[in-house]
């Protein structure tokens, strides 16, 4: 049972080719309580239910002054990206502290943790989440976290864009997850190809911040906020076009789940 947690779960939505662009309106957005609104590329009621070991992500914008109080965790490697604003975090292993825009935070729950998550300013707060199963051999660690700027992290530049590694063999997080992990931004105006897959991997591509095109030789599409795109090593040359602001993107590389 626990095997099956890291099998991909697909429904309703073609992944079949090489390579597919999503409109952000394929994957749902929910309003459940009045301060938070949440837009599901992966998990929760996206038909990408489950991507390999990842089993959410997720963004997130909570209203001033509100948030999510203690709750527990088990067996979950979360990443917690901001995009804007702050976010409050603290654990049960005494953790706590300010996670501001521009901030990666990875906790490890272990077998048990608790957190609160909270927004505690004036203004809203736009994380993305991020949770994946904790990896077998890993089961055993004690809970931790760590928290990491993205403008420190070693820098690599692909076209015009400022590629970071959050997660993978050149990550600056101590992951236990086996995936990689970059953000990517472009510069208004900006242009870069989309780095594809390596062999043995999908990618899964969501645009977190910003507008811009996405081209390849048999179409063009505008991009907006929570676009998605799938790809597996195979595909065709894309091109990724920052509009009139920095377009941000991150890129998953997972087990394959487009098969």
């Amino acid at each position: 049972m626990f095997t099956d947690l890291f099998a991909s779960e697909i429904a309703g939505l073609d992944v079949s080719g090489d390579l597919r662009f999503y409109e952000a309106g394929k994957f749902p957005t929910i309003h459940p309580v009045h301060w938070l609104t949440s837009h599901f590329a992966v998990g929760g009621w996206s038909p990408l239910r489950r991507l390999s070991g990842m089993l959410t992500a997720h963004m997130t914008q909570i209203a001033p002054h509100n948030g999510f109080t203690w709750h527990p965790h088990r067996g979950l490697e979360i990443f917690t990206y901001v995009i804007d604003g702050t976010l409050y975090h603290e654990d049960t292993t005494g953790g706590k502290g300010a996670i501001t825009a521009g901030e990666v935070q990875r906790m490890f729950s272990g077998s048990y943790i608790e957190h609160q998550e909270l927004n505690r300013s004036d203004d809203y707060a736009r994380v993305i989440q991020i949770w994946f199963v904790a990896e077998p051999q890993y089961q055993g660690l004690a809970p931790h976290y760590e928290q990491i700027r993205l403008a420190d992290m070693p820098p690599r530049q692909v076209g015009d864009g400022i590629v970071r590694e959050v997660i993978g063999p050149r990550g600056a997080t101590d992951a236990h997850v086996d995936a990689r992990l970059t953000s990517t931004v472009l510069p208004a105006g900006g242009t870069a190809e989309m780095e594809l897959p390596e062999s043995g991997e999908n990618l899964f591509l969501y645009f977190v911040d910003g507008n811009g095109r996405f081209t390849t030789a048999a179409q063009e599409k505008p991009v907006s906020l929570y676009d998605v795109v799938v790809a597996k090593p195979e595909a065709e040359t894309a091109v990724i076009q920052a509009g009139d602001e920095p377009l941000n993107y991150l890129s998953f590389y997972l087990k394959p789940f487009m098969d």
